[in-house]
């Protein structure tokens, strides 16, 4: 960050004052910023990371890698976002997390496990953050049997395709029943581990690349099973200067949509009691909250149950903003306590719409034996049966 950028940023987070509701839950009744509460030091609060930042670009203080940790520690949930006080400041304040650490990165100061991120997405032997032999996804197209041309593509994602693969597969299987003409192309990370990061020097050649395979296609939707590529691609793409002119799904929307429009009715039961875990991109980050809702309450046999803490109050799985990665132990405390406000509804089954908070939630739950259920959303779908009605 240099020059004008710079000076505008130094500005924008001078306007912090330091009020603390970003902290908190919008009733105030719980600490919500999963950093606040694990250090308990107005450092490690959304407005003390700003000022830290803010005395950096002024060169009051050097950087470090003491710094950069505070830095890092941070899910990048966005419940600051929802609770700031501040209109039109409050907007910005991942961005200026997100922009802080681009600087410690650019200076050297990106801690190593975050660092790995990169190194592995940039190894052509892998473009993904998990260090997983790429996969071309040749041999999905081949045994879907899916066109070279289609009018949706359906954008995997890290995740679900080598970490998640039940959600990828269950996705394949409903888009296959309910008719949708799609395809997969040979895809590269979306880069949004490394947005958040702050590695942001290599994601014009992988964003570049993307694009272009899915406009091989003649595609004009892309649908995503995953949240952190979908506001990704639908948001970070386009802040970045990347305007693919393609609508962006996810699978929620698509399913919510073909309900909505009669197009489906599902038939099958499910009789368990579910909890909805809000994943912070698609919650806070792109304000679908209740698109899933409706899903699951569709669903015949399903009872749907809330947390305490829902919406945008909801509190972070833990595993966002490079903290997976960086802080693992941490990532599994942060899990376990909403594993235990879960616990407090009833449920069996703790249900998602993001392959990352799958994989920490059932992390933790193995680790601390909560003996839920955890499923994706269209895991879920995918054991039921529903009814499709032809135009």
């Amino acid at each position: 960050m240099a020059g004008q950028e710079a000076q505008d940023w130094k500005s924008m987070i001078h306007r912090c004052f330091r009020c603390g509701y970003c902290k908190f839950t919008t009733t105030y009744s719980d600490i919500n910023c999963p950093s606040y509460k694990k250090y308990r030091f107005e450092t490690y609060s959304t407005g003390g990371r700003l000022w830290l930042a803010y005395a950096a670009l002024i060169g009051d203080i050097s950087w470090s890698e003491n710094m950069a940790n505070v830095l890092y520690a941070c899910t990048t949930c966005g419940n600051c976002v929802e609770n700031c006080r501040f209109d039109k400041f409050n907007d910005f304040l991942v961005d200026f997390i997100e922009a802080a650490r681009a600087e410690a990165a650019a200076k050297g100061f990106c801690p190593d496990p975050q660092k790995a991120l990169l190194d592995r997405t940039l190894n052509s032997k892998f473009y993904n953050p998990y260090g997983e032999l790429h996969a071309t996804n040749a041999e999905l197209r081949k045994e879907h049997e899916l066109p070279d041309e289609a009018e949706w593509v359906y954008f995997i994602g890290c995740t679900s395709n080598y970490r998640q693969q039940n959600i990828r597969d269950a996705t394949l299987r409903f888009l296959k029943r309910a008719n949708i003409n799609f395809t997969l192309i040979d895809e590269r990370c979306c880069c949004s581990p490394l947005f958040r990061t702050g590695q942001i020097n290599s994601v014009k050649e992988f964003i570049d690349y993307n694009i272009a395979q899915i406009k091989k296609t003649g595609a004009t939707k892309i649908i995503t099973s995953c949240a952190g590529c979908y506001k990704t691609i639908k948001k970070d793409w386009i802040k970045f200067g990347f305007d693919h002119g393609m609508t962006v799904y996810h699978t929620a929307e698509l399913i919510y949509r073909l309900i909505s429009e009669e197009k489906i009715r599902f038939k099958g039961k499910y009789d368990k009691k579910v909890t909805y875990h809000d994943p912070c991109h698609l919650s806070r980050h792109m304000k679908l909250y209740e698109v899933p809702r409706e899903v699951y309450k569709e669903i015949p046999g399903l009872e749907l149950v809330e947390m305490k803490r829902n919406k945008e109050n909801a509190w972070c799985c833990g595993a966002g903003g490079g903290v997976k990665i960086g802080y693992p132990e941490w990532a599994l405390e942060i899990s376990k306590e909403r594993l235990q406000e879960a616990s407090e509804t009833g449920a069996t089954v703790i249900s998602s719409t993001c392959p990352f908070c799958k994989t920490n939630l059932n992390d933790a739950n193995n680790k601390f034996n909560t003996k839920f259920q955890v499923l994706d959303l269209i895991e879920l779908i995918d054991k039921i049966e529903f009814e499709l009605k032809c135009d």
